[in-house]
């Protein structure tokens, strides 16, 4: 790799840590702010995920800056598991679901926040002509592709029963 795509991967990689710390401290906020128990463990643990993206990232940042190639020997690691009907929030939150606005609002943005570091990895991967950089960054997709199932399947699940409850229906 030349100078010049080194130097684009290492912004790209500055870019994605960024990314990945505005996660972090958006899902430190939801696990705070939620009154559910559940809620409040798994925005935690993508809160944790994240974190450990940025240190990734980070290592990966500075051994491309510094010796001027990736440590092919880091890894990432496994994602969480956030399968079932309601990865997010537990059972308990449809009786309370006419006040979740605040629930209903994080999961809205926590799928905005995942879609982009998708798009963004995404993008950085087809930029590349290296095939480590290309699974580097179509790794990170699919680590924040499985925050966007759980994410948008939990408020697909609530979605219509919110808006109901809370008197947004029909729109």
């Amino acid at each position: 790799m030349d100078n010049e795509a080194k130097d684009k991967v290492a912004k790209g990689i500055a870019e994605a840590m960024r990314t990945e710390n505005d996660g972090r401290y958006f899902y430190l906020m939801a696990a705070k702010s939620t009154q559910d128990a559940k809620g409040q463990k798994v925005f935690q643990s993508l809160a944790d995920e994240e974190a450990e993206h940025l240190k990734y990232l980070k290592r990966q940042y500075l051994s491309l800056v510094e010796r001027g190639e990736f440590d092919k020997r880091l890894k990432l690691g496994h994602p969480g598991d956030f399968s079932g009907t309601n990865p997010i929030f537990s059972d308990e939150i449809i009786e309370r679901l006419g006040e979740a606005h605040f629930e209903m609002t994080a999961l809205s943005v926590g799928v905005k926040l995942e879609l982009f570091a998708m798009s963004f990895y995404k993008q950085q991967a087809d930029q590349s002509d290296d095939p480590f950089v290309k699974g580097f960054f179509n790794e990170l997709v699919e680590w924040e592709k499985g925050h966007y199932r759980a994410l948008l399947t939990q408020l697909d699940s609530l979605k219509e029963f919110y808006w109901q409850k809370a008197g947004f229906a029909p729109f």
